[in-house]
């Protein structure tokens, strides 16, 4: 089969991750069309054939082959055991780019406050591997079972304490339940196949996809400013932009200016540009980026 005709059969998440993952794939240049049901997404490369499965599937599926490479969770990937390649990290997830954590909680006035208090309890979780190897960890025999959803009204009626993945801990909150211990942390990864990592047509397409994934989320949180200023104001105002590299500077056609542009971090930008217009920036633009590729 020529190259123009192979393809990569790719697991995306469903769900949670969903939105956030066709976002960041369109960033990187790939447009996911289809219904949001469909388990059969439409992606405008015909060199991959994506499948919607759920993330705590992907990794099982990548691991036997039914699927050459996927995206999911760290996490997951620990609870099936998955025996599968990490080409990258993403570092995103529903609610924003940065890890999620799978915790410990129990109700505000439980008398449970370390691991050890979980000793004879009973823990609902959707994680029953991860449970059960913190529990071992910690040396604690507890009964875990398998919640099918809706964890957090568990407590206290139905369990003594429950295993939750959190972002910000508000639904917990939200619930009267506060976190004891954090069972482990989760950032989402781009996985393959090791059959498929050892096909050379394969890992190059891997390859290249996290490239532009991973450039397309480094560009979430910066942005390109452009400004013009006189010569002799350079100096000083490449001392106070902090860029990815050194600043690019070009003269204009009137040797007393020039134009300095370069990539910052969106966050620092309301600091600076009222130094750079003190220090004699003018015409400053702030622009966003797609993707960012070192």
């Amino acid at each position: 089969m020529s190259d123009s005709k192979r393809q990569l059969i790719l697991g995306l998440p469903k769900g949670s991750l969903q939105e956030s993952t066709f976002m960041i794939f369109k960033k990187a240049g790939f447009n996911i069309g289809g219904s949001s049901r469909s388990y059969l997404p439409k992606i405008d490369d015909p060199e991959l054939d994506a499948r919607l499965i759920r993330a705590q599937e992907i990794s099982r599926y990548v691991e036997s082959g039914v699927l050459d490479a996927g995206i999911t969770g760290h996490d997951w990937i620990v609870e099936n055991n998955s025996d599968v390649v990490e080409v990258c990290e993403l570092l995103y997830a529903k609610q924003g780019f940065r890890p999620v954590r799978w915790v410990v909680a129990v109700p505000e006035n439980s008398d449970i406050h370390s691991p050890k208090d979980l000793e004879g309890k009973r823990i609902a979780t959707e994680a029953v591997g991860l449970t059960q190897s913190y529990l071992d960890k910690h040396g604690v025999h507890a009964e875990v079972e398998f919640s099918w959803g809706a964890t957090e009204v568990k407590c206290p009626e139905l369990v003594d304490a429950i295993v939750e993945l959190t972002e910000t801990g508000s639904s917990l909150r939200a619930n009267n339940l506060r976190i004891v211990d954090d069972v482990i942390e989760s950032t989402t990864r781009f996985i393959i196949n090791r059959a498929a990592w050892e096909d050379p047509w394969k890992r190059s397409k891997v390859e290249q996809l996290a490239m532009l994934l991973t450039g397309a989320l480094a560009a979430e949180s910066k942005v390109l400013l452009k400004m013009n200023a006189k010569s002799s104001d350079v100096e000083a105002l490449t001392n106070v932009l902090p860029s990815l590299h050194a600043p690019t500077i070009n003269h204009l056609q009137d040797a007393a200016w020039a134009a300095i542009e370069t990539v910052v971090d969106e966050k620092v930008v309301r600091e600076i540009i009222p130094q750079l217009k003190k220090a004699g920036a003018e015409g400053i633009i702030e622009i966003p980026l797609n993707k960012v590729i070192d």
